[in-house]
């Protein structure tokens, strides 16, 4: 690698890594409720450390369970989350069809096969097709109903090398992005003497994966596997295993025979559920149907602890707000107030995305609050 090439990748990482700690900071310094000199000089304190090179941030299990974090958003239920995803397979296989067949349906909000979708807008870098291809592909799919959240480019340009700007000024621009897909990888990578080390890969894929953590949206990247088989199917991705290791997980589309018209996909991931997907593709429309799962997806039981908030703000039919000493009081709980905060604060997101209830916990010189409010479910 050139000098040159050596400085850019430095000056990369080094803005990641200040990005990183600048958002670390932010959501720290968030969690105060100033409303006394007290607070005041606590927040100036966190601030000054978290300033200092030096400081090393840590946090204790009590302080971990006593933090509200965002939980991961589905894309599609029970197949496809928020962050970043590599989505492998042999040539010719069927991974573009798969692709046009995935961003349809999260433009359109239509179930793909028996998992619902959220709506939202879709970007598909389609660096390998021209429009005209691009076009023929869709009105083989899906005939002539089209949808203006579906967006489509031919070209682009590299990671590292504007790209990371375009992405950010659309998603700026469709606020309610929820897909990006790149197809393929190594049309936006760098070409360089290292491309093909573990460095590089692990780098490129944390680039990716802090631009979709920091949007709270879908990324993935459309790659190759080797034609080297492997006892463990994900090993036979192309690269090294940085790719995989700093991606959230990966999908591989396999076929035993290139002619036939069924196929195997498998799925890994640190959000989900690893599964197994019978496929076989309609030869006439060329869309992916769902033959059968090997494995049901599994199913969180019911929480007796949400299910009372839930029906005590539905009788309220407004928003509570409270102590946790209080909280436990309403809903007449054997539960001590401390154990409670902890439950509803690792619970946030499933109290979100279950029962459509918002769920804010905060300090004040006064001690905890609890905001409870009834919110409309993500559809």
């Amino acid at each position: 690698m050139s000098q040159e090439n050596e400085v850019i990748k430095s000056n990369n990482s080094a803005q990641m890594n200040s990005e990183v700690a600048l958002k670390t900071r932010d959501n720290i310094l968030d969690d105060f409720d100033i409303d006394s000199e007290t607070d005041y000089e606590k927040l100036m304190e966190m601030t000054v450390k978290m300033s200092d090179p030096t400081y090393l941030q840590t946090i204790s299990m009590n302080e971990l369970f006593d933090n509200v974090y965002q939980s991961r958003k589905h894309v599609i239920d029970g197949l496809l989350c928020s962050g970043t995803y590599i989505f492998a397979g042999a040539p010719k296989v069927g991974k573009s069809f798969f692709m046009a067949q995935l961003a349809y349906h999260v433009s359109t909000g239509l179930p793909l096969w028996d998992y619902p979708v959220k709506q939202g807008d879709v970007l598909y870098l389609a660096l390998e097709d021209d429009y005209r291809r691009l076009q023929e592909r869709l009105y083989r799919m899906f005939g002539t109903e089209g949808t203006e959240h579906l967006h489509f480019a031919i070209s682009a340009q590299h990671l590292g090398r504007g790209l990371d700007e375009q992405l950010q000024r659309f998603v700026r621009e469709h606020k309610e992005t929820k897909l990006i897909i790149i197809d393929t990888l190594q049309k936006v990578r760098e070409t360089s003497g290292e491309r093909f080390s573990y460095a590089s890969d692990y780098e490129i894929i944390s680039r990716v994966k802090h631009f979709a953590d920091c949007n709270r949206l879908c990324v993935i990247l459309v790659h190759h596997t080797r034609k080297q088989p492997s006892d463990d199917r994900f090993d036979m991705i192309s690269g090294t295993n940085g790719l995989l290791g700093a991606a959230d997980g990966a999908y591989l589309l396999q076929k035993e025979k290139r002619t036939s018209n069924q196929a195997i996909l498998d799925i890994s991931g640190r959000d989900q559920q690893d599964q197994r997907l019978y496929l076989a593709r309609d030869p006439e429309r060329m869309v992916w149907l769902l033959e059968r799962s090997e494995t049901d997806l599994w199913k969180e039981p019911p929480d007796p602890l949400l299910d009372a908030v839930a029906r005590f703000i539905s009788e309220l039919n407004t928003q509570w707000t409270g102590t946790a000493t209080e909280l436990v009081n309403k809903l007449e709980l054997d539960m001590k107030p401390n154990v409670l905060t902890a439950r509803l604060n690792i619970s946030a997101g499933r109290l979100s995305d279950e029962y459509g209830i918002y769920y804010k916990s905060s300090r004040s010189h006064a001690g905890r609050r609890i905001v409870l409010k009834q919110v409309e479910k993500e559809l």
